[in-house]
């Protein structure tokens, strides 16, 4: 009704390019209404911004490295080496996506704006559902209101439950590119959900893992170590050209030279890198995002955190890799 709130809704730069899916009836209320400069909401957009940057250009921008080299000249890699770099691309569109995500979030405000949460740790998840309600929240939601619910969700015949299923994610699939291998990725993640959904175990994990606790049992490492396989899996799918080249890959790594030593060169740094992420993450698991250090009362501890991932993007951050999901 006011095309001078729509305009910047709709023109919002913070996630214009790759997200979050900022919807109307979140944005433009706060467009409606008038905004002041709050200090505490303004270092925690930087703060957010910071582990952007670091997730982008130290995790996601050393591991395209090693993983387009890797993927470049698979025919002639040993398997263990195609799984080391099947799990970095996994932590590099991890990086890169979520990473872009936490820039535009913290961006935003930086203006008085709160946006929605995009990722929510998503490799600490315990199955695959719990997986796609931690990963690309703004998205899946999206399918959910508009697609899936409308088709009938889950309140309609099991036939019916297994078509909305399929419907959601070889769409999901579509939307990231005209592509076999993104409707067969989009496949794979639906047969992964479908048993879930039909035993009504899909909603089963909806808490934080091991909330409390400083590690997590023997059993959800189990469960998380499985879904972050799976979704490896699929990330192979994902990053190959055609479905020849994603089955070859896959029989490459499921070959006798799994057991062989792969190649490391070069995978030190950014290694170290994902430890550092995986581990901060880990212990900020039921905070707003991974670097908000607001219940740390001790400045010292504070500034000495901001400047070691200052140090370390400066330092480790020179490849300038476009970001992933700028195709999409």
């Amino acid at each position: 009704h006011d095309v001078f709130h729509y305009l910047p809704y709709g023109g919002f730069f913070p996630q214009l390019l790759a997200g979050p899916i900022e919807r109307a009836t979140n944005l433009l209320p706060q467009l409606e209404k008038s905004r002041t400069f709050d200090y505490e909401t303004g270092v925690d957009g930087l703060r957010q911004i910071l582990w952007g940057l670091f997730k982008k250009m130290v995790v996601a921008d050393n591991c395209a490295v090693y993983v387009d080299r890797i993927f470049s000249s698979y025919q002639t890699q040993n398997g263990s080496t195609l799984l080391l770099a099947a799990m970095f691309f996994a932590f590099q569109i991890y990086g890169d996506f979520s990473g872009y995500s936490d820039m535009a979030i913290g961006t935003g405000k930086l203006f008085g704006f709160k946006t929605v949460k995009n990722f929510n740790m998503p490799y600490f998840s315990r199955d695959i559902a719990e997986f796609w309600r931690r990963w690309h929240i703004s998205l899946t939601t999206w399918f959910r209101d508009y697609v899936y619910i409308p088709l009938g969700g889950s309140r309609c015949s099991k036939a019916k439950i297994v078509r909305n299923t399929f419907v959601i994610f070889l769409l999901s699939g579509l939307w990231h590119g005209a592509n076999w291998t993104f409707i067969a990725w989009g496949a794979f993640h639906a047969f992964l959900f479908l048993p879930l959904i039909l035993m009504g175990k899909n909603r089963k994990y909806r808490d934080t893992v091991a909330e409390g606790k400083l590690l997590p049992s023997m059993k959800e490492s189990g469960q998380m170590l499985l879904t972050f396989f799976l979704a490896t899996v699929g990330w192979i799918i994902f990053k190959a050209d055609s479905i020849g080249q994603a089955w070859n890959y896959m029989k490459g790594i499921c070959s006798t030279s799994l057991f062989s030593r792969p190649d490391v060169s070069g995978v030190t740094g950014f290694a170290v890198a994902i430890v550092i992420m995986l581990l901060v993450e880990w212990l900020q698991r039921d905070k707003e995002h991974g670097f908000d250090l607001s219940g740390i009362k001790r400045g010292v501890v504070r500034y000495a955190a901001y400047l070691a991932v200052l140090f370390l993007t400066f330092a480790f951050g020179g490849h300038a890799v476009n970001f992933i999901y700028f195709q999409f």
